[in-house]
């Protein structure tokens, strides 16, 4: 395979790409573990919100999947490989609304830091099409962030 980037560098790029998935299904789970568990005064608005969000992770963890394929490496696919890859950590039982909205904030800002720190890989190395990717998941996740704390304002 020649595209232009070795196949070391593509074997770390595709690492990072993995922990990036894993990030965002763990996450996808989380949230709509919290769509369907969510309950209080602000009930409708978060079950509907939590819907629209896992919507959104469940579209985008295909592209990173493909992204990691089209560097000639395998896409982790397991529970397993997830969790063992993941920066997000587990909802422990079924938290208060306002501790799921705080969780999911501190998800997204997990996925953040994620898809950060492949930027200065992939810039190295000149990848674009990975820096694209990349950079339309760190702005989805940012506004995501923010709107979940705007909900956290007293």
């Amino acid at each position: 395979m020649d595209i232009g980037i070795s196949t070391e560098d593509r074997t770390a790029i595709a690492h990072g790409l993995s922990k990036l998935m894993a990030d965002t299904y763990t996450l996808y789970l989380k949230t709509h573990n919290f769509h369907w568990n969510v309950s209080g005064p602000m009930f409708r608005t978060l079950h509907l919100m939590f819907e629209e969000q896992y919507n959104e992770l469940w579209l985008a963890v295909d592209p990173i999947a493909e992204r990691i394929r089209a560097l000639d490496h395998f896409a982790p696919g397991s529970y397993g490989q997830f969790a063992a890859l993941t920066s997000i950590a587990e909802a422990e039982g079924v938290p208060k609304a306002e501790d799921m909205i705080v969780q999911l904030v501190a998800g997204h800002e997990a996925v953040c830091r994620t898809a950060r720190a492949l930027f200065p890989l992939i810039e190295q190395c000149a990848d674009e099409a990975t820096a694209d990717l990349v950079t339309q998941r760190l702005q989805v996740h940012e506004k995501t962030a923010w709107m979940l704390r705007s909900l956290l304002v007293r």
